[in-house]
């Protein structure tokens, strides 16, 4: 609203925006209604809740040094970059958004127009929100024939505050290393079906199907299972939330682990299985084997059948059953010790009666499939399968011995117990028990391992965090090893022993075995952290270094140790910042609120002594120091509590500018010029640092009134660019008072075209800057002499009227001040004339000039609309105020001069001036009644006053006539 054509218009997305934690996030934002380049220009800051007032920058397309230090690390690994999607639209991307980054973003677009008008920057809201939405589904590895059906589930939930929506879908990869994955059927936020386009047409038939089977529980049903299904399945949960424009955003996505299906095709299918009534057995027991073949139309298909042990040849079976032994098996299955036969086309039988030692081993049925029975050279399939059957010999016994690798630990090192078993030909169920010392009571179970292989923990020792995650491993055949990661104190120490129990054909056998284990506790371990410094003042550009010396009553080298320094700026800010952490891996973790010091800070070890030092000392580095250290229990997650902590003495950090070297001189001087002419004030430098650059300011001591603050005329900063002060910001001022460099140490300000409104003391306050480590320090400044600009009158003088006058006039009206040039001037003279006003705090501002050549300078360009010179005659000049406002109340005069043409006329020089008197012009607030209106009327005010007058003259006429009347 309230907009023209041709203003600048920037536009940022509409907020407030919810984003999840560490999703990728965008903020669009577009410029319209410029002038310039096509290629506009933006910068991106950020106002956090903490401080809403204070702008923080983020990051420019023009500037890289824009980004404050907390940004410049993630600007700088495209953490936070700025998409140009057009000339004049970019996107600012945040890949990993962070708590931190909730605030109200500002987009900003410097100005390329010829003059501001409209719009530069816009805002919009960013909220971080935690990251609820959950998918999960049970991995499963499948088997389906062509034309089964296959149903899956997932699980989808949130809980997110806000009003969310949530999308529910299926996905199909063909392989492993497919990349691309194929969109089944998908549930979307507005509750519709969506199928792939593959799974269209089975879609339309009711073969693909999605259903909402419970709160949290989508199901997934394919019907007809054709080969092209085969593959990996997941499913994928997205939530979608609303924002300000209307349009919905996807604000966090997951992804479910992967069900991989096998889809086999009819007819081509062959699978072996071999089985055993029993595999652990005694000497004189029998043994029996069975070899089961599964194919489509089994009784038309011809199979030959191979028996193996350990790779060596036992019998083979032909397609018509006919049994082949080797050379060794053949004796025995003479003697009636081993059969072997065809008991179907798909169930082939080897028995072994009165197995001995010699029959342990792995037992293997392969079977071959032949196009035509007695042609063996037209094999097509050939499966295998095997089976493990173990022997005991008579009169077996089991052996156990319990044994450990760490029998003297400190708390927090691991144990390792070691139970081997030597004699146990069927499988074995372990446990281990632990005995405290000190403590007579029972022995507590530590850790199970069935037959099975399946692990148990016992009640004391399921919690992972505490002595971390317990190991029951299977080292080799007869070894069982138990790991306890950490231990935590005295307690665990003791007695621990192992329990073996062998089983077989029902019956079972047990030996147990025990070890002895001390362990020391880390309490009062006296640690003790200490901080020095050599120096603590230092220069800038300068290093120091700061040592960390800890003692203990432990070997320190033999613990994990961590150090982290902690820093509070100057002044301080109420709390210390992580500066570094020196986690016991050696991983360096930089903080955040201080990271300019990750680029100059070097860190050392030596035996127990930690040393931070810091190069090229700044400003920023300005504060106090310490030093944390924290001993942990070897072979303890990091992620847990420390053993012990401490934290070092403080020690302060002083950084200080070099002292200024600057001299100015200070020599009084004044200089008298007439009218018209040029001069110059110079600023003399005495001394300074050799590589010091200088910031100069000019500034005018009016000579009326006598307590006139100072007028700052122009400021040329040490880069050189000049800034004017508020009266002097003219186009005429500024083409007329000119700062100058002359030389290394002497700068001028020029003054073209000196008129007597230029009088005054003059003088220049100088700023030594010098650039230190990492920017421009202003190391002291100086003010020089004071140099006295006086103006040359002529002797001719001009007659102007000096009546001095008081005007009130009501706001919103005009007003005429009157200049009166009396007597007549000779025929080649020019004159000028300029308005000046005298303020309440008695600084005289020109308002409007006439040049000799009749052009005419507003000095003020908001007063060139509301300012009219008169000049109905060659010496009238007469000023008018249309639309008068509050601000325009003062002391009004004029100046007249007059100029007479020297060398041909190409050069003036001024022969007379004068001042008229002083008009003060006070202003009245408008009147809003109808009385006042009336009243204000100078017709209506001239009736009211004579009105006693010409009643009474009323009166006297009416007596007259009744007088008369009463005679006749």
């Amino acid at each position: 609203a309230g907009l023209s054509t041709g203003q600048r218009v920037v536009t940022v997305q509409k907020g407030p925006l919810y984003r999840v934690r560490g999703s990728h996030v965008t903020l669009w934002c577009k410029v319209s209604g410029y002038q310039g380049p096509a290629e506009q220009n933006f910068q991106w800051s950020i106002y956090l809740p903490s401080a809403p007032e204070r702008e923080v920058q983020i990051v420019s397309t023009i500037d890289p040094s824009f980004p404050y230090a907390i940004y410049t690390q993630r600007v700088r690994s495209r953490g936070i970059y700025v998409e140009r999607v057009q000339g004049d639209t970019v996107l600012l991307h945040i890949t990993e958004l962070q708590d931190r980054d909730a605030g109200e973003y500002e987009c900003h677009t410097p100005n390329t127009d010829e003059r501001y008008f409209g719009s530069y920057s816009a805002k919009t809201n960013l909220l971080v929100i935690a990251d609820t939405l959950s998918a999960s589904m049970v991995p499963q590895a499948l088997t389906r024939a062509e034309g089964k059906a296959v149903e899956l589930t997932c699980e989808v939930s949130k809980s997110t505050t806000q009003h969310t929506h949530l999308s529910v879908g299926w996905y199909h990869l063909q392989g492993a290393g497919d990349s691309h994955a194929e969109e089944v059927l998908t549930l979307s936020k507005d509750f519709i079906l969506t199928p792939g386009p593959s799974y269209a047409q089975r879609f339309l038939a009711g073969d693909v199907q999605l259903n909402k089977v419970g709160n949290t529980t989508y199901k997934l049903s394919i019907g007809g299972l054709e080969p092209s299904d085969q593959g990996q399945l997941y499913c994928e949960a997205a939530e979608w939330i609303e924002d300000p424009d209307e349009t919905w955003k996807d604000i966090s996505r997951k992804q479910t682990g992967r069900t991989s299906l096998v889809v086999t095709s009819q007819g081509r299918d062959l699978s072996v299985g071999i089985a055993a009534a029993e595999t652990f057995l005694s000497e004189g027991d029998t043994l029996q084997l069975n070899c089961m073949v599964g194919a489509q139309k089994s009784s038309s298909r011809h199979f030959q059948v191979l028996w193996r042990l350990n790779g060596e040849e036992v019998a083979r079976v032909d397609p018509h059953g006919v049994l082949i032994w080797d050379e060794e098996h053949e004796k025995r299955a003479k003697l009636g010790q081993l059969q072997a036969f065809k008991q179907s086309n798909v169930v082939y039988v080897l028995t072994i009666y009165e197995v001995g030692l010699k029959d342990n081993g792995t037992y293997c049925c392969s079977v071959s499939e032949v196009k035509t029975p007695g042609d063996f050279h037209s094999i097509q399939t050939n499966v295998s399968s095997g089976i493990q059957v173990n022997v005991k010999p008579i009169g077996y016994r089991m052996r156990l011995s319990v044994s450990t690798s760490t029998p003297q630990v400190v708390a927090g090192d691991a144990l390792i117990l070691l139970c081997k078993v030597q004699g146990a030909t069927s499988p074995v169920s372990v446990q281990w028990w632990h005995l405290p010392p000190q403590h007579p009571g029972p022995w507590v179970l530590v850790a199970t391992m069935e037959r099975d292989g399946t692990l148990s923990l016992g009640s004391t020792y399921q919690d992972g965090g505490t002595r971390g995650s317990l190991r029951l491993e299977k080292a080799s055949s007869g070894t069982f090893t138990l790991v306890i990661p950490n231990t935590l104190d005295k307690s665990d120490g003791g007695q621990y022993g192992c329990k073996v129990t062998e089983w077989s054909r029902g019956q079972s056998w047990t030996e147990e075995g025990e070890t002895a284990v001390t362990v020391s506790s880390m309490a009062g371990l006296g640690l003790h952290a200490t901080l020095r410094s050599r120096i603590v003042t230092v220069g800038y550009g300068q290093s120091f270094e700061l040592v960390c010396q800890v003692s203990a009553n432990y070997t320190l080298e033999e613990v994990p140790v961590s150090v982290g320094w902690l820093f509070q700026p100057s002044p301080p800010t109420g709390h210390f910042h992580k500066l570094v952490h020196v986690l016991p891996s050696g991983t360096v973790a930089w903080g955040e609120a201080q990271a300019h010091f990750q680029g100059k800070a070097q860190l050392t070890k030596a035996a127990t002594s930690f040393r931070l030092r810091i190069h090229n000392a700044a400003a920023a580095d300005e504060g106090t120091y310490h030093c944390e250290v924290e001993v942990w229990r070897r072979n303890t997650l990091t992620l847990g509590q420390p053993a012990a902590t401490t934290r070092s003495n403080a020690v302060g950090i002083k950084v200080v500018l070099p002292e200024s070297k600057l001299q100015v001189s200070t020599k009084e001087s004044s200089v008298e010029i007439a009218g018209g002419a040029d001069t110059a004030i110079e600023c003399r430098i005495v001394f300074a640092w050799n590589n010091s650059q200088f910031a100069v300011t000019w500034y005018l001591l009016p000579p009326l009134p006598a307590d006139a603050p100072p007028l700052e005329i122009v400021r040329a900063n040490y880069s050189s660019i000049l800034e004017y002060g508020a009266g002097f910001s003219s186009l005429a001022q500024k083409s007329r008072f000119l700062s100058q460099r002359v030389s290394s140490n002497v700068f001028w300000l020029r003054i073209l075209s000196v008129n007597p409104g230029d009088q005054g003391r003059y003088y220049c306050v100088v700023e030594e800057w010098l650039w230190l480590v990492d920017g421009w320090y202003k190391l002291g400044e100086g003010a020089s002499g004071r140099t006295t600009l006086e103006f040359k009158l002529p002797e001719r003088t001009l007659h102007l009227e000096k009546t001095n006058r008081s005007i009130s006039v009501r706001e919103g009206e005009e007003v005429t001040l009157h200049c009166l040039l009396q007597g007549a001037q000779p025929p080649t003279a020019r004159l000028s004339a300029t308005w000046f006003r005298r303020e309440e705090s008695g600084h005289t501002r020109p308002l409007i000039t006439l040049h000799r050549d009749g052009a005419i300078e507003y000095p003020e360009d908001s007063l060139a609309g509301r300012l009219h010179l008169r000049r109905p005659t060659a010496g009238d000049f007469s000023l008018t105020l249309h639309s008068m406002e509050k601000g325009d109340a003062g002391v009004y005069h004029c100046q007249v001069q007059e100029w007479q043409p020297q060398s041909e006329g190409k050069d003036w020089e001024l022969q007379a001036l004068a001042h008229s008197g002083y008009t003060q012009l006070t202003t009245v607030p408008p009147e809003s009644t109808v009385f006042s209106r009336i009243c204000s009327s100078p017709p209506l005010l001239n009736f009211i006053l004579y009105l006693p007058l010409i009643l009474i003259l009323l009166l006297a006429l009416a007596g007259f006539c009744w007088y008369f009347k009463f005679r006749k």
